[in-house]
């Protein structure tokens, strides 16, 4: 027998779905079948095409909140839509190109934001350094002394990202001023040299607040990083909770992210302190786990104060 649906006011990210259903119109039927009222065209190994959903929404009264950038092409570890602050001026015209393509279908779709993850720093340097705190975890776990290199790591990546950063902040300031009826949000990227660290986020939204940017929140990334000694989820919290446009809610615990919230380490109770009214709160777990233990999150968030 099927579980019936929860009605709630979360938002579902259409990554939940992997390659289980093959269509837009599955994908949309069954959110809704699970007591969804909103969702997210999230970042897919295999995306669907969204053509014919103008049709499914009117049947299901979905209503779309967010879009990810790169939704519209298969995941892959560094994608266009990352390349703003490249230092190749050619990589940085195909992002933006990529950024348009994404804005044009928010618009399109009624959705008010569209979500940009951070992209990785260019330095060989920097990513060799990274490699070797990879090797050190490996072989002693996450000791002290692989925090205290994680720190000293960033202090690194925070002088030599900053060329990038800045081109980074000229791409946003041209496409805020293209597109200023589509909000833009950024969201901190997984690994440790991607360039939208701690310091890197303020950075950012302090240069292109009169274009109000807004932050987007990685619960399960913010995670990771703070296991790794980097600043903690309530740090992150306080410090843009006044840029929040939304959150991505998912579970983590030692290295993984994206499980089902209520199965690992995450302080809902702490999370749900920081949140502003009216934020987007997303449900991106992994694929691989289905209707059954999304409606269980769904009822541990509910139960929360986050459904």
């Amino acid at each position: 027998m099927t579980t019936p649906g929860i009605p709630n006011d979360l938002v579902l990210s259409t990554s939940c779905f992997g390659n289980r259903l093959s269509t837009i119109e599955d994908q949309a039927f069954a959110t809704a079948a699970m007591g969804f009222r909103k969702i997210e065209l999230g970042l897919s190994e295999n995306p669907v095409s969204v053509n014919g959903f103008e049709d499914t929404r009117r049947e299901t009264g979905l209503e779309v909140v967010s879009v990810m950038a790169g939704c519209l092409k298969p995941m892959e570890p560094e994608m266009a839509s990352t390349w703003l602050g490249s230092p190749d001026p050619d990589q940085r015209e195909q992002a933006a190109l990529s950024v348009r393509r994404h804005i044009h279908l928010a618009q399109q779709l009624g959705a008010p934001v569209v979500v940009l993850r951070g992209g990785s720093i260019s330095d060989p340097k920097i990513h060799r350094m990274a490699e070797a705190l990879a090797q050190r975890v490996l072989k002693k776990g996450q000791s002290e002394d692989y925090r205290d290199g994680v720190k000293a790591f960033v202090r690194t990546l925070q002088r030599t990202s900053q060329t990038q950063i800045e081109h980074f902040c000229r791409s946003m300031h041209a496409l805020h001023s293209e597109f200023p009826e589509t909000r833009i949000a950024i969201e901190p990227g997984e690994q440790l040299t991607d360039l939208l660290h701690f310091e890197a986020v303020g950075w950012v939204l302090s240069d292109l607040a009169r274009h109000d940017l807004g932050y987007w929140h990685h619960v399960g990334r913010v995670h990771t990083r703070e296991r790794a000694g980097l600043p903690p989820q309530g740090q992150w919290l306080e410090a843009y909770a006044d840029h929040m446009v939304g959150i991505h809610l998912m579970d983590a615990a030692e290295e993984e992210t994206r499980m089902p919230p209520g199965s690992g380490e995450v302080d809902f109770a702490l999370v749900n302190d920081y949140l502003p009214d009216g934020v987007s709160r997303v449900v991106e777990v992994k694929p691989r786990h289905g209707r059954a233990e999304i409606l269980l999150s769904v009822r541990f968030l509910v139960d929360q104060g986050l459904g």
